[in-house]
């Protein structure tokens, strides 16, 4: 049975229990057995009443359906045919046996609920239901028994009425019981008390999430005024980057713009190896999927990002490649509130953001919100979980991803903690956040210096000399290429502009540096020569406090936690000050408040709770205290855990030479004794050659070995692992490529330029000169975007053959440069360009291929471009000036999306093209200037969302008329309405029909003659 003949079935029984009360009620005992239509002949006079009762009714018996068919229709997937009828028999069975009367009503003062009650106590429990039949029977019965009593009282009374009054009155009747049943509250199993105030909260807790979450710690405050350090996130930030390696494709997901392969035979319009491989605009690669992890190294900005989502899902202000998430309710999950405590179950995950009014929400509402599928779920942090809490967390996502399929869901992790596939069985998208390019880095220095302004008279310098300060940072970073390989994360960055800012622009040398000096600004300098009360009279000087923010740290890091309650850390602080003899007693507690109040170090991301404002300052701090205490021992033990990568990483910087020999050789010793973890403990050791500012020979050998069992990578997930232990690696890098296999030598090229950095630049400068391998070719193409725009084309690119080799351009600085290769024959853009004409002058391009095209964009300057034969347009946007088409004699390879064809109608490339890949994104798109495609070869059309339908009108003539079309695939869509109805091309020789619905009768439809049909 399907829902819309139960909703109809259960619409027309209350309807006919109505008719009896009012034509008969239950006067006579074989009136309860009469139908509608011989109910209404017996009792109703005249053939024109009785035919205006009958329509009122059956007004009352589709008021009724309209009620219940879209919940009939959710919740009959979950049951068998035979469960479903069952359970619709025994609704209307216990209906028919019920007194309905208008006494029975009476007496249950015309409650629905009591009457229900008193129905369903009375009457025997129906036979053969199991449980979920019972419960879906108990929900049904009460709403029929809602609308009942509701159309029962809008009847007239019961007395005997002249035909004439009669016929008067039943001349609304089912109009008002329409809109009185229109205005009852939504009731179901998900919304047990109804939706009517769903709005309203909804409304109210956006507003909460708009303002709570949209701010950003700046790491600097002014005296007296502990907010002032943060900043309004809308104003701060800046888009990050994202590649994306895993290609795959999952259920009902969104896929994202395709690949721009050079082969164009070869292409598949569904790969989700598309956009976000390219480094795209972190908006642009989220804008292709539903489901995301999303992994990056410690401040790379993930929760910012998640952050950011929430707010701007909050006001509905998406744009581009996101406009599609607007409309949905942002739920933002930190993992870290969830250590050692079961996980959030639906009604709890507003916890973390809105408790102050989750007393208030009607129940059911997020259970509602995510069965919609218009959730946005943000959950934030695996690694800051232990591994088996990991686990847990895969186990609560796929529960929770089962019970509500459609909703959008972002996850992010440090990369240690999740591999790429880590959640691929639940058909996530993997993401890696990138390094920020130069330019995103002079980007996030201007919006940064943009965000400081609000701080106004809190700032160390007049407002008016910001620009002075913004521009001499952005100076030293042209001059000094070691620091944008310094600042390659938010965090950095955000570090280096405040350090710059405050002291006087002196910049640091490397990291251990850099967080050095930002705890001293934060912890003490900065109040004291502000001349503060509390700095200057205080009695605990820098190192007194320092001492205790080690201590919590290591505290927190040794018992795996990330957050601490308010109490506890003041006991821990309490105890440490005891030992500190050179000190007059102090209280604890007051000590503390003054550290998280003045240090802008320490924050309460809860009441009651208390933690570091990011968790590279306890990593960097354990460390600090690890080396203090003489903790070596207890690192090398936890060596093999990724949340203590950092913490052992820094306390090698940390250490003292005794310490550090310690350390490394404790790290070694365990990698040759256990294999299992023995090339995640060779990374470890040598990652701590970044902050080790002496090694013995003898351990330097010791190094050398170790990372020569690493090299070359060869690997696709080699290069950021073996990036992360930094620009000392390079010296182990070869410098010729000569005698690697091509997958060597490639693996090689993105180690090193993920380093990045002047040497590794020579490095790939050494590279380019001595192989010109096509692969090789490739990769030195695709690193071009992590180094300065102009001079990596002066001394990488310039002397390559790039004849038979896209270059992808990821920003305007590569639009520049790319101006200066002569050799340039494809290119693809990867980033929002508004105007093609700051392409510049390129006559010999043969490849052109956009995405991320933003407002109408004028196709005119492409007529500049005679010798394009492949032209991809994957930009969901209008286009003008399609006449410059005309002039591309060459052209025959055309991808567009499905929404942008009728845009080109005007021009001739139709009747040129040989090859054209169509993607959809709404099956009502007009195809229909296609049928002058008379030369075309092949033609590939894909949906974007899983399953929708291709905008091909059923039994049109428009495949009919592509005379000469010898290949159609379909892929990730419903064909089901036009396949065996619409004529397909007359000389069609294949038929690829890729993770499509296909009709019932698709093996008869396809037995066609002459044409080869694969189906995947």
């Amino acid at each position: 049975m399907v829902a819309e003949a139960a909703a109809l079935r259960l619409g027309s029984t209350v309807a006919t229990a109505a008719a009896r009360l009012w034509l008969g009620g239950r006067r006579r005992e074989q009136e309860r057995h009469l139908s509608m239509d011989e109910l209404v002949r017996t009792k109703v006079g005249g053939l024109r009443l009785q035919r205006e009762v009958r329509n009122q009714f059956e007004q009352i018996t589709d008021a009724v359906f309209d009620r219940l068919e879209p919940y009939l229709d959710h919740e009959f997937r979950r049951l068998e045919e035979s469960s479903r009828e069952a359970v619709v028999d025994a609704v209307c069975d216990t209906l028919a046996a019920a007194d309905l009367s208008d006494d029975a009503i009476l007496a249950a003062d015309a409650k629905p609920a009591e009457l229900t009650r008193r129905i369903t106590s009375a009457a025997r429990p129906p036979v053969g239901l199991g449980e979920a039949e019972s419960r879906l029977h108990a929900v049904l019965f009460a709403e029929c028994v809602e609308y009942y009593v509701h159309v029962v009282r809008t009847l007239p009374v019961f007395e005997e009425r002249a035909a004439a009054e009669l016929l008067e009155r039943t001349t609304t009747l089912g109009r008002e019981v329409a809109q009185l049943l229109r205005r009852l509250p939504d009731r179901s199993l998900l919304a047990p008390e109804g939706t009517d105030q769903d709005t309203a909260f909804r409304r109210r807790y956006l507003e909460l999430v708009s303002s709570q979450l949209d701010e950003i710690e700046l790491f600097r405050s002014s005296p007296g005024r502990t907010e002032a350090s943060r900043v309004r996130l809308s104003v701060a930030y800046v888009s990050l980057r994202a590649s994306g390696d895993d290609g795959r494709g999952g259920r009902g997901r969104r896929r994202s713009l395709p690949l721009l392969r050079p082969d164009m035979s070869q292409w598949d319009p569904g790969a989700e190896d598309s956009g976000a491989g390219a480094g795209m605009h972190m908006e642009t690669a989220l804008g292709g999927a539903t489901r995301v992890l999303l992994r990056g190294e410690a401040g790379c900005g993930k929760t910012t990002l998640l952050r950011r989502l929430a707010v701007t899902a909050a006001r509905g202000a998406f744009t581009g490649d996101l406009a599609a998430w607007n409309g949905l309710t942002p739920v933002f999950v930190k993992l870290r509130e969830y250590s050692g405590r079961a996980l959030p179950r639906p009604e709890e995950m507003l916890d973390g953001v809105a408790a102050p009014i989750t007393g208030i929400m009607p129940r059911g509402w997020v259970e509602r919100q995510l069965d919609s599928g218009n959730a946005l779920l943000l959950i934030d942090g695996v690694d800051e979980l232990l591994d088996r809490e990991r686990r847990r967390v895969r186990d609560w996502l796929r529960t929770l991803l089962a019970a509500y399929d459609r909703v959008h869901v972002v996850v992010t992790s440090r990369p240690a903690a999740a591999t790429a596939d880590w959640l691929a069985e639940e058909d996530f998208t993997h993401l890696q956040v990138d390094r920020m390019t130069p330019p995103d880095l002079a980007a996030f220095v201007r919006q940064w210096h943009r965000a400081v302004r609000e701080l106004g008279g809190a700032l160390p310098c007049p407002v008016e000399e910001l620009p002075q300060y913004e521009q001499s940072l952005l100076t030293s970073l042209m001059d000094r290429p070691h620091l944008q390989s310094l600042a390659g994360t938010p965090l950095l960055a955000a570090m280096l502009c405040s350090m710059h800012l405050n002291r006087g622009r002196r910049l640091p040398r490397d990291r251990m540096e850099l967080y050095r000096n930002a705890l001293h600004t934060l912890v003490h300098d900065r109040d004291a020569e502000r001349n503060v009360p509390s700095a200057v009279d205080g009695r605990l000087s820098l190192g007194d406090k320092l001492i205790l923010l080690r201590d919590l740290a290591w505290r927190l890091s040794d018992n795996n936690r990330t957050e601490i309650d308010v109490a506890r850390a003041a006991g821990y602080v309490d105890a440490r000050l005891r030992a500190m003899r050179h000190l007059d007693p102090m209280d604890g507690t007051q000590v503390l408040d003054h550290l998280r109040d003045r240090s802008g170090l320490l924050r309460a991301p809860a009441l009651d709770r208390l933690d570091f404002v990011h968790r590279t300052f306890q990593e960097y701090l354990a460390a600090e205290e690890a080396a203090e205490e003489d903790r070596i021992g207890n690192l090398v033990g936890r060596a093999h855990l990724d949340v203590w990568r950092e913490t052992i990483v820094m306390a090698a910087g940390h250490a003292n030479r005794g310490q550090r020999e310690e350390l490394i050789n404790g790290i070694l010793d365990r990698a040759e004794t256990e294999p299992r973890h023995a090339r995640a403990l060779r990374l470890l050791a040598a990652a701590c050659r970044e902050t080790m500012p002496t090694v013995s020979d003898a351990l330097a050998a010791r190094l050398e070995s170790a990372v020569d069992l690493l090299l070359p990578p060869r690997r696709k997930t080699d290069p950021p692992a073996l990036a992360a232990v930094g620009p000392s690696l390079l010296r182990r890098m070869p410098t010729s490529l000569e005698g690697l296999s091509d997958a060597a030598a490639v693996q090689t090229v993105r180690t090193v330029g993920l380093i990045g950095g002047e040497e590794g630049l020579r490095l790939l400068e050494g590279y380019a000169a001595q192989d010109a391998r096509s692969a090789v070719v490739g990769e030195l193409i695709t690193v071009w975007r992590y180094f300065e725009a102009h001079r990596y084309v002066d001394r990488v690119l310039a002397g390559l053959p790039l004849e038979n080799h896209h270059v992808s351009l990821a920003h305007a600085g590569q639009v520049a440069a790319a101006r200066r290769l002569p050799r340039l024959r494809r290119i693809d853009v990867t980033f929002p360009l508004h105007d093609l004409r700051e392409l510049g002058d390129q006559p010999a391009l043969s490849w052109l291929g956009f995405v991320g095209l933003r407002g109408e964009i004028d196709l005119a300057p492409l007529a500049a471009y005679p010798a394009l034969d492949a032209l991809l347009l994957w930009s969901p946007t209008s286009f003008r000036g399609a006449h410059a088409l005309d002039r591309l004699q060459h052209l025959e390879y055309m991808g567009m999306p499905a929404e942008a064809v009728s845009s080109l109608g005007g021009s001739s490339v139709f009747s040129r093209l040989r090859n054209l890949y169509v993607l959809s994104n709404d099956p009502a798109s007009d195809l229909s200037p296609l049928s002058a495609c008379t030369e075309l070869d092949l033609l590939s059309l894909s949906s974007v969302e899983d399953g929708d339908r291709l905008p091909i009108p059923p039994g049109g003539g428009l495949l009919a008329a592509m005379s000469r079309l010898s290949t159609l695939r379909c892929a990730f869509a419903d064909v089901s309405d036009w396949l065996g109805t619409t004529p397909l091309p007359p000389r069609l020789e294949r038929l690829e029909l890729d993770r499509c619905t296909l009709p019932e009768n698709a093996s008869a439809l396809l037995d066609l003659p002459g044409v080869d049909v694969t189906i995947t």
